[in-house]
C-alpha cells in the first residue's frame, strides 16, 4: 500500500525502488569496479535501496560468492562517496551472488536464470531484474540472444519488470547504431532500454534545466537577439590510459562527441518542455538535434587534432603515436572542435563552438553563453578597452557551479570599466555534497525513471551529426598540438575568422 499522505508528484522524499535484483555483466571490469560497485553502496549507505536487494555478478572467472565479495568490498570501500560504515557493508554484502560464466555458453545463462527464479522466492524481489551491460559493445548481440533464449528478458513470463542498461557507444556510426537499437528493443520492450549517458547525471548538467526553467532571469535573454555563441569545451589533461584499441578505433568524435557533448548541446537548446516527464524532455531534446547544422566547409569550420609529446601539470606526457597499443602511423584524432548551427528561430545565426581534447593543460568540462556586447557605450574608448562579452559560464566539472561574468566600474576617479565575476560554487552553497552520476543513473534505472536516458531516435540522430563529419575527415591528417596545450592553433584561427575566441577555461 502506498503512503497516503504522499503524491505521485512529490519527489522531497526519497525514492526507493521495489525489491528487486541488479544483474551486472562484465563485474569484474573497470566500470563495475570504480563505478557501479561504489554506486550502490553510496545508495544503501543512504537508505535508497530496498530490503532484499540483490547484485549479482556474471563474469569470466572462476569464483565463489566470497571471492566476489572481497573484490567488491575493496571496490566499494576504494570509490565510496559515502563515509563507509561497516554495518552497512554486511548488510548489502550478505544479498550479493556470483554466476561464473561465458557469454557463448547456454548453460552458464541456464544457471543465471535459475539463480534469479531462487531469488525470487527467497528475497521476494518478484521477477523484478535490471540487467547491466558493462561489457564491450561487441559482446552486446551474445548477452542479448542469451537473454532472449532463456526468456529473461520477458516480463510477462518472469512475473516481474525487466530493464536493460546499455553503456556507451551506442554504434560506431548510425548504421550500426540502428542495428544495435532494433535489436535491443526486439529483446526488451523499447521502455525497458536504459541507454546510459553518466554525463546526464551529473547535477550541474541537470542545473541547466532548473537554472532556465526555474528563473525569469535568464530564459528572455536565451536567444539569436542577445546571445552572442555558446562555447561548450570538455578537456581532459590524462591521455588515452588503457583503451588503446578502443580509442584508436573511436577517436575523440565517436567516443565523447557524439554522446556527451551533443546531449549538453540539446538541454542548452531546447525550449521548455511542458512537464518533466520524460517523454517531454526527450521530444524537445530532439528537436534540437534534428535542427543542427553543420559548416558548410567542414574542412574551415572543424579541427582535429592529435597530441605530440610535452608537458602537462609539470610531468612529461608522451605523444599519442607514443603510447602503449597506438600504431605509429595512426591517424585518429585525440581533439575535435566544430562550429555548429541550430535552424529553428531561437538559435537562428547563433554558433555552436562545441570543442573536446586529451593532453590538455587540465580537465575541465563547462558552457559557456556568450552574451552580445551592448549596443551602444558612452564611455571613452580607453575606459572600456578591459570590458569583454558578458558571459554565463556553466562550470559542469571538476569546481562544478556557475559563473557569472560583467563589467562594473573600477573605484577611482576615472569610469574606467572592466569585468568581474560572480560565482556559485554547489560545494559551498549547499552542505549535502553532490551525488555521483552513476549513483543517481542507477536508482533511476531501478524506479523507472527514463527522464535522463536518451532514446533510440537521439541516438540515431547523434549519428547524423557525426557521420558527415568522418566522412569528410577520412583520410585526412591531424593536426598536431603538443600535450599541456589547448589544442592546434588551427582551432584558435577558426574562432579568430569570425572575430571570436575560445574562453580561457
Amino acid at each position: 500500500m502506498g503512503n497516503p499522505l504522499r503524491t505521485a508528484q512529490d519527489r522531497r522524499l526519497p525514492r526507493i525502488p521495489e525489491p528487486c535484483a541488479l544483474v551486472i555483466f562484465g563485474v569484474t571490469g573497470d566500470l563495475s569496479r570504480k563505478k557501479l560497485i561504489p554506486a550502490v553502496y553510496d545508495l544503501a549507505n543512504r537508505g535508497l535501496l530496498p530490503p532484499g536487494f540483490v547484485v549479482v555478478g556474471f563474469a569470466r572467472a572462476d569464483w565463489g560468492d566470497g571471492d566476489f565479495e572481497s573484490l567488491a568490498y575493496a571496490a566499494a570501500k576504494k570509490g565510496a562517496r559515502t563515509p563507509w560504515r561497516e554495518d552497512v557493508w554486511q548488510r548489502l554484502s550478505s544479498q550479493f551472488q556470483f554466476v561464473p560464466g561465458s557469454f557463448d555458453d547456454d548453460n552458464d545463462f541456464d544457471k543465471l536464470a535459475e539463480t534469479l527464479d531462487e531469488l525470487r522466492e527467497r528475497n521476494g524481489i518478484q521477477g523484478n531484474t535490471a540487467f547491466y551491460f558493462s561489457i564491450p559493445p561487441a559482446a552486446f548481440p551474445l548477452v542479448l540472444n542469451q537473454l532472449n533464449r532463456t526468456g529473461l528478458a520477458d516480463n510477462a513470463k518472469t512475473g516481474g519488470w525487466r530493464r536493460v542498461v546499455v553503456e556507451k557507444p551506442f554504434g560506431n556510426d548510425l548504421k550500426t547504431a540502428i542495428a544495435l537499437n532494433q535489436l535491443v528493443d526486439d529483446v526488451f520492450n523499447p521502455d525497458d532500454v536504459y541507454r546510459i549517458d553518466h554525463y546526464l547525471g551529473k547535477e550541474t548538467v541537470q542545473n541547466i534545466l532548473a537554472l532556465r526553467f526555474a528563473n525569469s532571469l535568464f530564459e528572455p535573454v536565451w536567444n539569436s537577439k542577445y546571445v552572442d555563441s555558446v562555447q561548450i569545451t570538455m578537456a581532459e589533461d590524462v591521455g588515452i590510459g588503457t583503451r588503446a584499441a578502443f580509442y584508436d578505433a573511436s577517436g575523440a568524435a565517436r567516443d565523447v562527441l557524439q554522446n556527451h557533448l551533443l546531449q549538453l548541446l540539446a538541454l542548452v537548446g531546447m525550449e521548455e518542455p511542458t512537464s518533466f516527464d520524460p517523454q517531454e524532455v526527450r521530444a524537445e531534446k530532439l528537436k534540437v538535434l534534428r535542427a543542427i547544422s553543420l559548416p558548410a566547409d567542414i574542412a574551415a569550420g572543424s579541427v582535429r587534432g592529435q597530441y605530440l609529446p610535452g608537458w602537462v601539470a609539470g610531468e612529461r606526457a608522451v605523444g599519442y603515436l607514443e603510447e602503449a597499443n597506438i600504431p605509429r602511423d595512426s591517424k585518429t584524432e585525440t581533439y575535435v572542435a566544430v562550429r555548429l548551427g541550430i535552424q529553428n528561430r531561437r538559435w537562428a545565426g547563433v554558433p555552436f563552438y562545441v570543442r573536446v581534447g586529451k593532453r590538455m593543460p587540465r580537465r575541465v568540462t563547462e558552457i559557456a553563453i556568450m552574451f552580445k556586447k551592448a549596443p551602444h557605450l558612452p564611455f571613452d574608448p580607453a575606459d572600456v578597452e578591459m570590458l569583454g562579452n558578458n558571459q554565463l559560464v556553466i562550470r559542469v566539472q571538476p569546481d562544478e557551479g556557475v559563473v557569472l561574468k560583467f563589467g562594473s566600474k573600477v573605484p577611482g576617479t576615472a569610469m574606467e570599466v572592466r569585468d568581474i565575476a560572480m560565482d556559485f560554487q554547489y560545494g559551498e552553497a549547499f552542505t549535502e555534497s553532490s551525488p555521483e552520476a552513476y549513483e543517481r543513473l542507477v536508482l533511476d534505472v531501478l524506479i523507472g525513471d527514463r527522464t535522463l536516458f536518451p532514446d533510440a531516435a537521439e541516438v540515431e540522430q547523434s549519428w547524423r551529426v557525426i557521420d558527415p563529419l568522418e566522412a569528410a575527415w577520412a583520410g585526412t591528417t591531424p593536426e598536431p598540438y603538443r600535450a599541456g596545450e589547448w589544442g592546434p592553433r588551427a582551432s584558435d584561427e577558426m574562432l579568430e575568422r569570425e572575430g571570436r575566441a575560445w574562453r580561457r577555461a
